[in-house]
């Protein structure tokens, strides 16, 4: 036998896997080859799995086509507080927003943009991933604030500008929140609006609905600027916690109706660019007009009126919960009494107001009162910070004039009532400060602007009490209308149209020819009448000429000239303690002012007051000033005006009563009524205003 035979056994395993070597390789390739599909088929179940999981990063998120793993964990790096501030209100808030955040474990910066150049870093804003926050203020004609003026033209220019682009800052994030007063409802938040739409014409996304914080407390949404901040902070931080997540929960497209969010019609979110965007624009812009259309004329529609058709109440609670917080007491619906600091002294025999030392006004039996607590200005120096409702009309429901005097005198009583006891008190004073026998109607507000203004002051002089009412010269009509008072008053603030409105800050257009309308119709009075000049240093003492001319228009009897009184600190007002000119400036304003009008000189003064009165030389009768108010007398002719009719008329002389040596300019008591003590205080870090 042929020994390879033998070698070579077929039986051996190892020979019939060389024999079958072929379909063993390839079932190993085959093997592998479905392992890898199996991988490829997987991974891409896995991936696709993911992708649905985790939502889209936002387009300012990426880089290159892909994702990062930094970038999908976190969605908001940090948030930027942006304010623009007159007065410290929208600081404040910027503050508490930044509290707010910083609960939510995010880092928070808070940048004044007078400090801030937009030029240089807002485009870094695209990538930064933080959501940029804006507090702006509205200031005078819808004007920026001083610290947001260059922010808002930068912003303004480069939206209208073709080099930026309707790109420039695509990826960024914003939401803006507007301070602002809808008394002045042709440019109520003005600046606001104007934020937002330049930050989305340049391509910013707004993560939210802008917010409107109204100063005006009758016509708040929810009763003060402050809660109307609360509400919007909370739906901030509401969507600030969904972009921490990753939600990409609609924003609004600014165009929001009654409550309901229709931006999803207009495509609010961000879209990638495409051959339609330019349409877009067009249309969001036409969109965007129509509503601030409708917004306006429903604000003028629904102004001063509630749901069921009725004129509301001027006092809302927060109004009232303010005004009680500072000694009001609030009568009826737009009403209040407040017992002056005046009163008080002169019950505890420590002096009179300045009214005392120039026409003679038993300060603790004068009321001090306003049948209308809404005012047509926002003076800078006014002392009542402006917690009180302002309008241009009379717009609320109307209480009767009767109970209005009954509930003020009956008030004021009450308060008089408390100094039963005190220490210092005089008693007899005390007893004669239980009947009213003068009435200042100038406790706050424009108190002429009450439809029933004159029925009022009947009803004061048939109580024999004395009239003295101020205007802030807005209202000519009225005062041409208006009956004889004791004194009537007009607040002449600043001399030419700039500082007026710098000072005064009025609701209405034409407010300076309403002023002139108004001094003219002063002229027209035959009863007494007085200019009450308030000096405001480096504001409107530099007018000497211009005063002048106004004195020859109006040709008041007397003209009160007083320094500013600072009454603390406060966020409707800049003024400062730097504003306050000195007693002897003061006077020096007075030398200088009668030199300008030959009819007129310095009659009297009170120092403590820091004010001096000028009076019209017809009141100098053989050498005496006769500048006090025989009010017995008044109250006769006033009498005999209303049996007649009001045929019967009177002048100014017919009942003018001879002033003391004591209350005379350049008396050595200088203007401090000697049958009183002068009480200094020893503490006076502490501002009190009075009448």
């Amino acid at each position: 036998m042929d020994p390879s035979v033998d070698t070579w056994d077929l039986s051996s395993p190892l020979i019939s896997l060389w024999i079958n070597r072929f379909y063993i390789y390839l079932g190993f390739a085959v093997s592998i080859s479905l392992w890898i599909c199996l991988q490829i088929v997987s991974k891409t179940q896995d991936r696709s799995l993911q992708e649905k999981s985790v939502p889209r990063a936002p387009q300012d998120l990426m880089t290159n086509g892909y994702v990062s793993l930094q970038e999908k964990d976190i969605f908001v790096s940090g948030v930027k507080i942006f304010y623009g501030s007159q007065t410290g209100t929208a600081k404040g808030f910027a503050t508490v927003l930044a509290e707010a955040v910083m609960s939510l474990d995010l880092p928070v910066a808070i940048i004044n943009l007078k400090e801030y150049d937009p030029d240089d870093h807002l485009i870094e804003e695209v990538t930064s991933k933080n959501v940029c926050v804006f507090l702006v203020a509205t200031y005078t004609d819808g004007r920026p604030t001083e610290s947001a003026e260059w922010f808002c033209k930068w912003l303004e220019e480069a939206s209208s500008d073709f080099r930026f682009g309707k790109s420039y800052l695509k990826g960024m994030r914003y939401a803006v929140f507007g301070l602002g007063n809808s008394a002045y409802a042709s440019h109520f938040n003005k600046v606001g609006k104007n934020v937002d739409k330049w930050l989305w014409m340049l391509g910013a996304h707004r993560v939210m609905s802008r917010g409107e914080g109204d100063c005006d407390v009758v016509k708040s949404k929810h009763g003060s600027i402050e809660a109307d901040f609360r509400a919007w902070k909370t739906k901030f931080i509401s969507q600030l916690q969904a972009l921490q997540k990753g939600e990409r929960k609609k924003s609004c497209g600014g165009h929001c109706k009654k409550g309901k969010c229709e931006s999803h019609q207009h495509g609010s979110e961000e879209r990638e660019e495409g051959s339609h965007e330019q349409d877009e624009l067009h249309h969001k812009d036409t969109e965007r007009e129509k509503e601030q259309q409708e917004e306006k004329s429903g604000l003028f529609r629904n102004m001063g009126r509630n749901e069921d058709g009725e004129r509301r109440a001027m006092i809302t609670p927060a109004l009232r919960e303010a005004l009680t917080k500072q000694g009001y007491q609030l009568i009826g619906s737009h009403s209040g009494v407040k017992l002056c600091r005046w009163t008080k002294s002169m019950l505890r025999g420590r002096g009179g107001c300045y009214k005392h030392t120039f026409y003679g006004i038993e300060s603790h039996r004068c009321m001090e009162t306003t049948p209308s607590l809404a005012c047509a200005n926002k003076c800078v120096f006014c002392w009542r910070h402006h917690t009180n409702p302002v309008g241009t009309e009379w717009r609320w429901k109307m209480d009767q004039p009767e109970m209005i005097l009954k509930e003020a005198v009956e008030n004021h009583q009450n308060m008089i009532k408390q100094f039963k006891g005190v220490p210092g008190v005089k008693a007899e004073r005390f007893e004669e400060g239980m009947t009213v026998k003068h009435c200042a109607l100038s406790l706050v507000g424009e108190p002429i602007m009450y439809p029933e203004i004159n029925r009022f002051l009947k009803l004061l002089h048939q109580c024999k009490i004395s009239s003295f009412l101020v205007t802030n010269a807005q209202f000519p009509a009225e005062i041409r209308n208006l009956k004889p008072v004791t004194q009537l008053y007009v607040s002449v603030d600043a001399s030419t149209k700039e500082s007026l409105k710098k000072i005064d800050r009025p609701l209405f257009k034409d407010f300076w020819q309403r002023f002139l309308d108004s001094l003219k119709a002063l002229a027209a009075k035959q009863q007494r009448t007085v200019y009450r000049l308030t000096l405001v240093k480096a504001w409107n003492v530099d007018e000497l000429q211009a005063y002048a001319q106004l004195v020859f228009l109006g040709n008041p009897d007397f003209i009160e000239v007083k320094g500013v009184t600072y009454c603390g600190e406060s966020s409707a007002s800049s003024l400062t303690m730097a504003h306050v000119p000195w007693h002897e400036e003061v006077v020096q304003f007075v030398r200088e002012l009668v030199d300008l009008i030959p009819d007129y000189e310095i009659a009297c003064e009170h120092e403590h007051s820091n004010c001096l009165l000028i009076a019209h030389k017809k009141f100098k009768i053989g050498g005496e000033w006769w500048t006090w108010i025989d009010y017995n007398r008044f109250q006769e002719l006033i009498q005999e005006y209303e049996d007649s009719g009001g045929s019967k008329t009177f002048s100014a002389k017919d009942y003018m009563a001879r002033t003391p040596h004591w209350a005379l300019f350049g008396a050595n008591e200088r203007g401090f009524d000697p049958k009183d003590t002068r009480h200094q205080r020893k503490n006076k870090s502490k501002a009190i205003s009075g009448c």
